[in-house]
């Protein structure tokens, strides 16, 4: 068997048995999520008496929390875990990059590879959790910018019914699917524990980085403040997302070619490099050895950052 094969084997194996490891001997993180969202809640409705009595919710599980203290300064990466909706904590999803890491490392050590292919090996492999979770994040985004012209047009509908904002919020969560259900229906529940309407949208927009649910919450608050036909206002955003969403499959129908152009440029160097590893070992080998050869591999890693920096701007329109 080739001996890169069982290096990729090895991390693999080594890197299950970790992950497995975390998962068994820690708790699931379904209850403390509730405890979160309940302790936040209590946060914003009420002052530092109410803050002391939700601290006791968070503090009922701190088996992370030596990784928790460093979240505290990272907020985004806590947003973005809690965007991609993924059944796992962030301080859980570190230890389990942290995982990954190690698990591709040893392979290099408990293998023949060379030892110099370690800190390579381990980013490869923890690359792949990442990669995962912003792929769940891109998914979970693009659905509900898909699903807002719907939502807006069943709360026009609900509004020139007679009904409600609030109860429009309900009727949005029970009608639709997941995930623009999943946010309508914490903003209704957020509702019905008495924090009120603008508070509850403004949340759910800083929570989706999505650009129609900022205008839909712009509107819902200027039309609280200023009045006007609220189910009028709705309709107007909601065919301004779909003429916007026509155009942009357009763009993304003229820009396929650059992207597959993109993906094959990037992926010819280390795939080539792979390849002359498998067909001359000593010649890649100078790459880590000799210094010149270490001069060149650095320069050829930045510029291939840059290339796909540039690329990137480049098949990318904000419509």
């Amino acid at each position: 068997m080739s001996g890169y094969i069982i290096v990729a084997l090895v991390g693999i194996v080594v890197t299950c048995l970790v992950a497995f490891a975390i998962n068994v001997m820690v708790p699931g993180g379904d209850t403390t999520s509730t405890e979160d969202r309940l302790s936040a809640m209590a946060s914003r409705r009420s002052g530092s008496e109410e803050k002391e009595k939700s601290s006791l919710l968070t503090g009922m599980d701190d088996q992370y929390a030596p990784v928790t203290r460093i979240l505290e300064n990272l907020p985004a990466f806590t947003d973005y875990v809690e965007q991609a909706d993924i059944p796992m904590q962030p301080a859980k999803f570190i230890l389990l990059c942290g995982a990954t890491f190690v698990g591709g490392a040893m392979s290099c050590i408990l293998t023949p590879a060379p030892l110099l292919l370690a800190p390579f090996a381990g980013a490869f492999i923890t690359a792949l959790p990442i990669s995962w979770l912003a792929m769940k994040r891109k998914k979970r985004l693009a659905k509900f910018g898909r699903q807002m012209p719907e939502a807006l047009d069943l709360l026009s509908r609900s509004l020139r019914a007679g009904h409600s904002l609030n109860a429009g919020f309900g009727l949005v969560a029970s009608e639709l699917e997941a995930p623009l259900a999943t946010e309508f229906s914490r903003a209704f529940e957020e509702q019905n524990f008495g924090i009120p309407l603008d508070e509850a949208i403004e949340e759910m927009a800083n929570r989706i980085p999505n650009m129609d649910l900022r205008f839909f919450a712009t509107a819902i608050v200027l039309q609280r403040q200023t009045g006007g036909d609220l189910s009028e206002i709705l309709d107007k955003i909601s065919h301004l997302i779909r003429e916007r969403l026509i155009i942009l499959g357009q763009i993304q129908a003229l820009t396929g070619e650059g992207r597959m152009s993109g993906a094959v440029l990037l992926a010819l160097p280390p795939v080539l490099f792979l390849v002359m590893l498998k067909l001359n070992y000593d010649y890649v080998l100078m790459l880590f050895t000799d210094q010149v050869g270490r001069y060149m591999l650095t320069a050829a890693l930045v510029t291939q950052l840059i290339g796909a920096v540039v690329i990137k701007k480049i098949i990318t329109i904000k419509v």
